[in-house]
């Protein structure tokens, strides 16, 4: 995959950003948190010390844009029309952390995110469980999180949130990081994640066995859940790792093989997208954009 692949995206992103300094899912479209967050990693490099002060500006715009969407109580709105803060408030300590930003701002956020816990085991499901055996299986001690407060835990907001706590764990007490319950909810979060890993070796979207049925697992929530579970030692992720690399040649679609790219290429291994023409939807763009091998993917990783 050439270096030009990488800056016909990067320059996609740019002239796509809204007035207000956010992108949406597609060109035209008011903006949100999450594409917003995956175009800022994306351009990350070059607002270090980019070629034009454009660049760069472009760049503190979406800043700025991101950092208006936090609540009083910590979490972020997925966008300016909703009131509620989401799972996506990881998107933006990560790029906090990027920065070096460990402000009030981002003290509130880790503990906003630390309080954020899924739902498992309340009262109205163990009752559906004792009427309905076998509805879902999986061990209820470990929960990860939501996608939005006050609902169950989900693979990929957990691995997201787990790469962004081990990342401020590094940062310590000085940063205002509470070590020793960021460290448990590491730990149970890991233990959500391999507890629900299905049959295949990969990861379904919630659960890996309904109603009696083993689940099969899905490419881009195999991708994910292998970037959370970095630095997991202990953890027998091959038959994990084997399997996103056969996805990774059998998957058409383009979401899954940028997350395979990213996730692969964190655990060294050598893969390339192909070449082809940008994407409408600008997450895409933005992922493939961090996929490429001197892109942003090595953000993603605990140690960066």
């Amino acid at each position: 995959m050439g270096a030009e692949f990488s800056r016909g995206r990067l320059a996609r992103l740019r002239d796509l950003q809204n007035p207000d300094g956010g992108w949406g899912y597609f060109p035209g479209r008011h903006s949100w948190l999450e594409p917003t967050c995956y175009a800022l990693l994306a351009l990350f490099p070059d607002s270090i010390s980019p070629a034009r002060p454009q660049d760069r500006e472009s760049w503190l715009r979406g800043w700025n844009y991101v950092r208006s969407l936090q609540n009083p109580d910590g979490g972020w709105r997925p966008s300016a029309g909703v009131a509620a803060a989401s799972w996506a408030s990881a998107l933006a300590l990560h790029l906090h952390l990027l920065r070096g930003v460990t402000d009030e701002s981002f003290r509130q956020g880790i503990g906003w995110l630390l309080k954020l816990r899924g739902t498992e085991g309340g009262l109205l499901e163990r009752a559906i469980a004792t009427v309905w055996k076998g509805a879902v299986e999986y061990d209820r001690r470990f929960k990860g999180w939501p996608w939005v407060p006050d609902t169950s835990s989900w693979i990929e907001p957990t691995a997201h949130t787990l790469l962004v706590l081990k990342k401020a764990l590094r940062r310590g007490e000085s940063a205002g990081v509470p070590v020793d319950l960021c460290r448990a909810r590491i730990e149970e979060a890991e233990n959500m994640i391999l507890d629900r890993r299905s049959p295949d070796g990969g990861w379904n979207y919630g659960n890996r066995r309904v109603k009696n049925v083993d689940l099969p697992s899905y490419p881009e929530t195999t991708a994910v859940a292998l970037l959370g579970l970095q630095g997991r030692p202990e953890a027998d992720l091959t038959r994990a790792i084997a399997l996103a690399k056969r996805y990774f040649t059998q998957t058409r679609s383009r979401l899954a093989r940028a997350w395979l790219a990213i996730s692969l290429q964190n655990y060294g291994l050598e893969v390339a997208l192909e070449e082809c023409g940008p994407s409408n939807d600008i997450l895409v763009t933005a992922l493939e954009a961090i996929a490429f091998p001197q892109g942003g993917h090595q953000w993603l990783t605990p140690v960066s």
